[in-house]
């Protein structure tokens, strides 16, 4: 047979094994592909012979299928009944999980209603806030006018008193002159009468 010009896979694989470096022809590519398959079963074979001990072993440790079973019914104690009580059971626990689901499925609807009360309290109390804050600022407001009021009313009564007094002191004035006024009259009489 004629060398093969391109290395294949196998002739690679030859190559790494043998290390001969040389092109190899078409016999010796399919010595070594049989001979790999041939590895290849023998090691399988190996594998299934040893899974198969194994599955052996633990038939032998547990026992036989029949006797495995009737060992289990003698440690659950009794066979029939145990079995219709399991149906009871089971179906009691079935209950026992729904009860337990409603119940959790109430607790978590409680508690979002809570939370939503919670929330709409909350926003009752901020509205409460604000309206108390408003209600706080219109007496501040109130109170800042009533300040206002009597100050200004002080003010007025200020005023009229210094008014008042303004009056007093001009009467007060004009009642000097008319006595300065009589007394220089009477001087004049005086003189008047001398004379």
């Amino acid at each position: 047979m004629e060398n093969i010009a391109e290395p294949s896979y196998w002739v690679q694989v030859h190559r790494l094994e043998h290390g001969d470096g040389g092109i190899l022809d078409q016999d010796d590519l399919l010595s070594d592909v049989v001979d790999d398959k041939d590895r290849k079963r023998e090691r399988g074979g190996e594998k299934e012979r040893e899974k198969g001990e194994r599955e052996e072993r633990k038939r032998e440790e547990r026992g036989g299928g029949r006797e495995r079973e009737e060992r289990k019914r003698e440690e659950r104690g009794g066979g029939r009944e145990r079995r219709k009580m399991g149906g009871r059971e089971k179906r009691e626990r079935g209950e026992e999980r729904e009860k337990e689901r409603r119940r959790e499925r109430v607790r978590r609807e409680k508690e979002r209603e809570t939370e939503k009360r919670g929330k709409k309290r909350g926003r009752e109390r901020e509205r409460g806030e604000q309206e108390r804050e408003r209600i706080r600022e219109r007496e501040e407001r109130e109170r800042e006018r009533k300040r206002e009021g009597q100050r200004e009313r002080r003010r007025d009564g200020q005023r009229e008193r210094e008014g008042q007094r303004e009056q007093e002191r001009q009467k007060k004035r004009k009642r000097e002159r008319k006595r300065r006024e009589r007394k220089k009259e009477k001087q004049r009489e005086k003189e008047r009468e001398r004379r």
